[in-house]
């Protein structure tokens, strides 16, 4: 069981850290497009790699940091059904929903991705704009970080949910326990 809780914290520290470098991408997006508007707007230049890279850069952002909502539960889900429902009955669903749908949905993407990266490396692609942006294939590689941090996090996920059904959540942090219904509710104070 240790050896579980270690799981979780090594993937979940992965992904933690994956997010937290790779969300301050939002704040050069803002500025490169705010650059590409005023540009355009006040002075009628327009360099087409400006406008590639803010497009890329929300790509990359978005891609890395798939598997650090998925630790901070910030992904789509019923909650209406999931939020109110026990310990015992929100581990079986997360483990059931990682072994049912998420695991298989990643084994796809990188099955198939693996292919259409591996081509844009040796074509060394590049934006297909004339003056846009070199090194795409830098870009599409994204796609099988996505899948691996999110598949990673599926089994922290997993491997929490097998140490709440064994009642030995106490060796995870507090911040990577399931939440009781009391404290996400905001009815009981720490």
């Amino acid at each position: 069981m240790r050896a579980l809780a270690l799981i979780v914290r090594i993937i979940s520290g992965i992904n933690a850290l994956v997010g937290n470098v790779f969300s301050w991408l939002s704040l050069a997006i803002v500025a490169v497009c705010f650059t590409v508007v005023v540009q355009r707007y006040v002075f009628s230049i327009s360099y087409v790699w400006m406008q590639d890279l803010y497009v890329w850069l929300n790509g990359a952002m978005f891609t890395a940091v798939a598997g650090f909502a998925l630790l901070r539960n910030d992904h789509v889900r019923v909650d209406i059904f999931y939020r109110p429902a026990s310990i015992r009955r929100k581990a079986m669903v997360d483990l059931i929903g990682v072994f049912l749908f998420l695991l298989p949905f990643t084994y796809v993407v990188i099955n198939f991705g693996w292919s259409f990266v591996a081509r844009s490396w040796r074509l060394h692609e590049a934006s297909a704009n004339v003056g846009g942006m070199p090194g795409l294939f830098i870009l599409k590689s994204f796609i099988i970080a996505f899948a691996v941090l999110l598949a990673l996090q599926g089994i922290a996920m997993a491997a929490r949910a097998v140490l709440a059904l064994a009642d030995r959540e106490d060796l995870l942090p507090p911040c990577l326990r399931y939440e009781s219904v009391a404290v996400s509710t905001g009815e009981a104070e720490a």
